[in-house]
């Protein structure tokens, strides 16, 4: 495994440095710096988006002919490494990440035409409808009934903790078709206008979303909504195969760029904050957690470097993106952690981080949201498949048990 970038990488890597500067504007800075989730306003996300498409790198996981930008996994990997760094908006993966490659796998030729080019224009805006009040880990429990109606399926039930759909255009569902003895045998992948009557979403207030404009997610009501056969994404009661497919998608993210940028900035607040008459930086105690932090960051770029250069011989991710998710994940949890520990008592308040506010901060300004950001990464181990089912997946795909 050759860890060193080409001089043609390394003028990749200036590339998108130069763009990040002429692209990532000061009122994307300050929408950044509030944010608890990773979202922010739409129109910021759209513009955003909408560069990067113009660029061409919208969607560094497409095919070219679909209008990826044909990039190496180095690339990728580079392009990745520096948006994390940066700070920069997240593309909200739903539609480009997480839909698009199951449409380009098991869609219609007429279903690629439809939704591909808006997706990568960031003219339809997408959600995720998988988990159910009684379907998250144990997903294929899930009840939301899709009855065939001879030219639509007759739509039913309920979808929750539901990302940014207040915003979304459409989403994309799966839904039981058949009831069999082998739950998985009975699924579909419905994709459903958010227009259509019948559907409502309502919000879900966390707790990490004390303060106003930080609403992330909602339940979604299904009530006799109708949605046409042509809407059906593979065959019927063979959803399961796509939702797996997709799973390794929304897994397999790059997290070491994002981490190495809070363990710097953590080191920051070590060095300000102040512990028995010294920085907190230098309690032996404190000081030993940065150390072993830091260590664990740089395994897991060594992973994701390991992975890389698997996935650049022709290797498919398969149980790597469960890797991934399960390490990358524990690590956005503990470097909050410790964010929230370095600042002890001034992360309890929770100050409105909301533009135009007056209302003056309690503390030093890097303390602001610790305490709604070490809550809100509670939910990261549980998404996508819980890391107990990751661990499950990687015991029998990797050791064989």
């Amino acid at each position: 495994m050759d860890l060193n970038f080409t001089a043609d990488e390394l003028a990749f890597r200036d590339e998108v440095r130069r763009f990040i500067e002429q692209n990532f504007d000061s009122e994307m800075r300050a929408a950044m710096a509030r944010t608890r989730t990773g979202y922010i306003a739409k129109h910021l996300h759209i513009r955003w988006q909408k560069a990067l498409n113009e660029k061409g790198w919208l969607a560094p996981n497409w095919p070219v002919e679909y209008g990826g930008p044909g990039w190496t996994p180095t690339q990728r990997y580079i392009y990745e490494q520096e948006m994390n760094s940066a700070g920069a908006p997240i593309v909200v993966p739903f539609g480009p990440r997480m839909l698009a490659p199951v449409i380009m796998k098991f869609g219609t030729e007429a279903q690629k035409k439809k939704y591909l080019p808006d997706i990568l224009a960031s003219n339809t805006w997408w959600c995720q409808g998988y988990s159910e009040p009684g379907a998250g880990s144990d997903l294929a429990s899930l009840q939301m009934k899709a009855e065939d109606k001879g030219d639509h399926f007759l739509c039913n039930g309920s979808k929750i903790w539901t990302s940014e759909a207040q915003h979304a255009d459409m989403i994309f569902c799966l839904v039981r078709t058949a009831q069999t003895k082998k739950p998985q045998e009975g699924i579909s992948f419905l994709l459903i206008d958010m227009k259509s009557p019948g559907v409502t979403v309502s919000p879900i207030v966390t707790i990490d979303e004390a303060s106003e404009g930080m609403q992330e997610v909602n339940q979604v009501f299904f009530d006799d909504v109708k949605v046409p056969k042509e809407n059906l994404v593979g065959e019927l009661n063979q959803g399961w195969t796509c939702a797996k497919y997709l799973l390794e998608f929304e897994r397999g993210n790059a997290y070491s760029g994002h981490l190495k940028r809070h363990l710097a900035h953590l080191r920051k607040m070590a060095k300000a904050e102040q512990a028995h008459g010294a920085s907190l930086a230098q309690d032996p105690d404190f000081a030993a957690k940065l150390a072993q932090a830091e260590m664990d960051i740089m395994a897991m770029e060594m992973l994701e470097l390991r992975v890389l250069g698997g996935t650049k011989s022709g290797q498919n991710l398969g149980a790597a993106s469960s890797m991934l998710k399960t390490r990358g994940t524990e690590l956005q949890q503990l470097v909050t952690e410790l964010s929230a520990e370095a600042v002890g008592y001034y992360a309890s308040p929770f100050t409105p981080l909301i533009e135009g506010s007056n209302e003056p901060t309690i503390g030093p300004d890097y303390a602001d949201g610790a305490a709604p950001r070490y809550l809100n990464m509670r939910k990261v181990t549980i998404y996508a498949g819980s890391n107990e089912i990751q661990r499950n997946i990687m015991s029998k795909l990797i050791l064989g048990l």
